[in-house]
């Protein structure tokens, strides 16, 4: 018997597109509640692992008796960190899920993702005033529209004490922290996949892999992100381009992958280290996460033929005008070049482009955001 997480769709497991989904948001660690069936998917592990377009940890935590949802949660809780995401394993909403993370938890035990829905009989129904839920209910009549729990929760860890070792977090805690006024909502929109029942797998099989083979947005970063003040290797050094932030935000709006690729030649002169670069593009993804989009995932090059570090002083087929860049990025997540667009400021961002047989379009400067958004509305 195979766990439904597991159940192939298109090319992978399901489990892979969804963890895939949650990488492009800053998803590094893993933890899959279990039960009966937890070898299946220990077994698995390392397939779906092979899939991913980064290493990220799993851990595998088995329940040691039929503990519902909520149970399920207290008996990994050691394995849960202060502030965590929870999801189904048999459903996917194709939706922007920096709008629930820049949304926050620190006013609320749990925060939920949530959307509209012409019948709720098979999902419950939520009330919302604002973002505060004011009732949730597992249960609705027939044919009833409204607000439904899409099965994607922000928690803070103050949750594991309204837990316990055998509970539904459906039946049991979320209306209870609906009543006293600790659980919050963010609504979203996008498509919405189960594979529970056969017909809507039958259908999840198809879909899945067509919505999810994304159009990708690549950003040049200096000149284009953030102003080119020459060698931008700090934050004290780092001005946002008018519009940025709220660009590459409307891009995800959009379903678009954003990745950002740059030549870090300051590495190779001796003017900053590639830590600093790590650490200036970390901030920078966590600014533009907070702005309600995500940045995918970088590349960045660090080697020029003329640096005074000898470990970085080489020609490197990643530094533009050359595509090693985008030609990583489209092997680590499985791009089709065709639906991929570069904007860069440069003649090399344009060359590299060509070379790695996409389209470019050249920034000028000025507002990123009036730029891009008729693009990708488009």
């Amino acid at each position: 018997m195979t766990p439904k997480p597991l159940l192939p769709c298109g090319d992978r497991p399901f489990l892979a597109w969804l963890m895939r989904e949650f990488i492009r948001f800053g998803v590094e660690e893993f933890v899959l509640l279990t039960g009966h069936l937890s070898a299946e998917v220990e077994a698995r592990v390392a397939t779906v692992s092979a899939l991913l377009p980064r290493d990220v940890s799993i851990v595998v935590s088995r329940e040691p008796v039929r503990a519902g949802t909520g149970g399920a949660i207290w008996h990994t809780r050691n394995h849960l960190a202060e502030r965590f995401l929870l999801c189904n394993g048999d459903s996917l909403f194709d939706c922007n899920l920096a709008r629930l993370l820049s949304a926050g938890a620190s006013d609320a035990a749990v925060r939920i993702l949530l959307r509209e829905a012409g019948d709720t009989s098979r999902y419950g129904r939520v009330r919302l005033e604002r973002d505060l839920v004011t009732e949730f209910s597992p249960q609705a009549g027939a044919g009833q529209g409204g607000m439904i729990d899409a099965g994607i929760y922000l928690f803070n860890r103050v949750v594991l004490d309204d837990l316990s070792p055998v509970c539904s977090l459906e039946a049991d805690i979320l209306p209870r922290l609906a009543a006293r006024g600790a659980l919050r909502g963010t609504v979203a929109d996008g498509a919405f996949r189960a594979i529970g029942i056969p017909e809507d797998y039958v259908l999840a099989q198809r879909e899945i892999p067509q919505l999810l083979r994304r159009r990708a947005l690549f950003l040049d970063r200096d000149g284009v992100i953030n102003v080119d003040h020459g060698f931008v290797g700090t934050r004290e050094h780092f001005e946002w381009m008018p519009g940025a932030r709220e660009a590459i935000r409307t891009a995800t709006d959009a379903g678009w992958h954003v990745f950002v690729i740059t030549n870090q030649s300051g590495v190779a002169r001796g003017l900053y280290d590639e830590a600093a670069v790590m650490a200036l593009h970390g901030w920078m993804t966590d600014e533009v996460r907070r702005a309600g989009g995500t940045i995918d995932d970088i590349r960045y090059c660090p080697f020029h033929p003329d640096g005074v570090v000898a470990a970085y002083r080489k020609v490197s087929d990643w530094r533009k005008p050359a595509p090693g860049m985008l030609l990583d990025l489209i092997r680590a997540w499985e791009l089709d070049r065709e639906r991929c667009l570069l904007i860069g400021d440069q003649d090399t961002d344009m060359a590299a482009a060509a070379a790695a047989g996409m389209e470019a379009l050249r920034f000028s400067g000025g507002n990123l955001l009036e730029f891009i958004r008729p693009i990708v509305d488009g």
